[in-house]
């Protein structure tokens, strides 16, 4: 029986390879390739025409909607699953316009990813309950209040280098990256800026990150124990509490401390 081939796009190498080591425990699965970035998955997917692209969204260069734009453009029968951290009904439209086929999210359980990826492999389509949650909390505010998309003003080759202009890079290292003249970025800089109405690069990336085009790890707060918690951790334990724990938890009940 041929293999059902699946080509694996995720720029974090840890959860690649964990994917990856689920995808080959299915004796009917082969990992034909993984991409590190979007670009990297576009070209991959003209190279070696997977049966089956897992994509995620947060992806440097570009964007996993970028990509599965661009990847679509090529080859309208490509089979994407998106399987991102992403909930942003709008992200969620462009890849159902664009024509992707499932979406998981990372937080589900991996029984899931199995199930989506089977589904898929049967011509079928899939989508995390919530992805329809958000397309109808979307809708219902669109109804309630619409207002003009600016980003769908800008063209792909635009969004492009609106994404590479916002991760810092410039204007001779996106050239080269998108094989263009330096002028002709410059061009695309100003024009971008244009139609946003916006002045500044500041103003830029924070319209980037917004509107989901790079994404920003958030690192998660540090803890710093308070003045009554170190000395909770600094005191002395033993079998037994100390009364004024007791009196602390509400526990009134010394009985307990007989045994």
């Amino acid at each position: 029986m041929k293999a059902f081939r699946i080509l694996v796009a995720d720029d974090h190498p840890i959860f690649r390879l964990g994917l990856c080591s689920l995808l080959a425990s299915h004796k009917e699965w082969e990992v034909c390739g993984e991409a590190v970035d979007g670009r990297d998955a576009v070209e991959k997917c003209k190279q070696l025409k997977p049966d089956l692209l897992i994509l995620d969204i947060c992806m440097p260069t570009l964007n996993g909607v970028d990509a599965a734009q661009q990847i679509l453009k090529h080859n309208h029968d490509q089979v994407i699953l998106v399987l991102t951290a992403v909930d942003s009904e709008r992200i969620i439209r462009e890849c159902l316009e664009a024509g992707i086929r499932g979406w998981v999210f990372k937080s589900d359980a991996a029984d899931d990813v199995v199930t989506a990826v089977e589904l898929l492999q049967r011509k079928k389509t899939i989508f995390s309950p919530r992805v329809s949650d958000l397309i109808i909390d979307s809708y219902k505010r669109y109804r309630a209040n619409p207002t003009p998309d600016n980003l769908t003003r800008l063209t792909p080759r635009e969004r492009e280098v609106l994404q590479l202009v916002s991760e810092g890079k410039a204007s001779k290292e996106i050239a080269t990256i998108l094989d263009m003249a330096v002028a002709t970025v410059e061009t695309h800089r100003s024009n971008i800026l244009r139609k946003l109405k916006l002045h500044t690069i500041a103003e830029l990336v924070l319209y980037a990150v917004r509107n989901g085009i790079v994404h920003v790890n958030v690192p998660p707060l540090l803890h710093f124990p308070n003045r009554a918690e170190e000395q909770n951790r600094l005191r002395p334990t033993s079998g037994c509490a100390e009364p004024q724990d007791l009196a602390q938890n509400g526990r009134t009940d010394l009985a307990s401390l007989g045994d």
